[in-house]
């Protein structure tokens, strides 16, 4: 567990922000300004399914109680889900999950307000609230890990299409032949990228390090990439022309003010984000020329807690979830 400590608050006047993914789960004491009061950070164990994991959300709301109820609890869930009811429509990672009413489980161990929403929808609310896209509108945020995926905010509230979801940006097509944009840009889309090139391209450092330590070998391109590796660099364009055509789509058909980047790539820092935005406008019509502002994420590894407590906040916390 990993703290960090905030000027006092006043004992009663916290929220908790949970995240639930496909490989870790996060749970959150957050401030009403935002700010990480506590944190948990625990590995899923796939194993276990969906039953391990409420397990693991039971201790964290019990070690995270302050004293009383919080003041709302959200949650942002790695997957489908029908946010007016708070009901799990599908976990594409973890077994268990389909159609489990999540927000009814919580609110029998805690009594306070409870909203759920996924995972990038509340990170894009956090962003807009709390991060990178504060003061801007509409907010297009991406998320690049294990998937991608995206969220829309606009005047501060998320966009909600018919359930089960919208601005699934990972989905969108590169082709005709039916390359997305998560077969591109995810982290396992680089990852694969890196072990295919490893054996023609023998003499680049970042296969050198990819092969001398396998798996997640998308971490090593920030050493490469400093060290002037040619071949990080041409991956690096790869990705970033293939992002911006993507999100080209998602500007025509929105014109965000903002397109917030986050998730485990973008921990390759400001080349990547640079890249992306000297890329997009050349795939925009010249009446939107030169684009959105593109920004990395603020809240970083924090986004999905705080953005959960922001669900309760910006949505009316006095009525409920429920």
């Amino acid at each position: 567990m990993s703290v960090g400590i905030l000027p006092v608050v006043p004992m009663e006047d916290y929220f908790i922000g949970i995240e639930i993914g496909g490989t870790k789960t996060q749970a959150a004491t957050v401030a009403p300004d935002g700010g990480i009061i506590e944190r948990l950070r625990l590995q899923v164990d796939k194993q276990g399914g969906s039953k391990g994991i409420l397990e693991q959300i039971r201790d964290s709301i019990e070690k995270l109680t302050i004293e009383g109820s919080p003041r709302g609890l959200g949650i942002g869930f790695g997957g489908p889900v029908d946010w007016r009811s708070g009901r799990i429509i599908k976990s594409h990672h973890i077994q268990g999950w389909d159609g489990f009413d999540l927000a009814g489980w919580i609110k029998d161990r805690v009594e306070c307000p409870v909203r759920i929403d996924n995972d990038a929808n509340v990170a894009a609310l956090g962003e807009a609230a709390y991060g990178a896209g504060k003061g801007h509108s509409p907010l297009l945020y991406i998320t690049l890990g294990s998937g991608v995926g995206g969220g829309l905010v606009v005047d501060g509230r998320i966009y909600h299409g018919a359930v089960p979801g919208e601005v699934e940006i990972g989905h969108v097509r590169l082709d005709r032949n039916g390359r997305i944009v998560e077969e591109a840009c995810s982290g396992w889309a680089v990852d694969a990228k890196i072990r295919a090139l490893a054996d023609v391209r023998s003499s680049s450092k970042l296969c050198s390090m990819a092969g001398q330590y396998p798996g997640n070998e998308a971490r090593h391109l920030v050493a490469a990439l400093n060290d002037g590796d040619r071949l990080a660099w041409d991956i690096l364009d790869e990705i970033s022309d293939d992002l911006a055509f993507g999100v080209s789509h998602a500007v025509h058909l929105l014109h965000p003010a903002i397109v917030v980047l986050g998730g485990g790539l973008t921990k390759i820092g400001e080349q990547f984000r640079a890249c992306v935005a000297e890329k997009l406008p050349n795939y925009l019509m010249d009446a939107f020329k030169p684009g959105p502002c593109v920004a990395l994420s603020a809240l970083k590894d924090d986004v999905v807690p705080v953005g959960a407590m922001a669900l309760n906040r910006s949505e009316g916390i006095e009525k409920g979830f429920r």
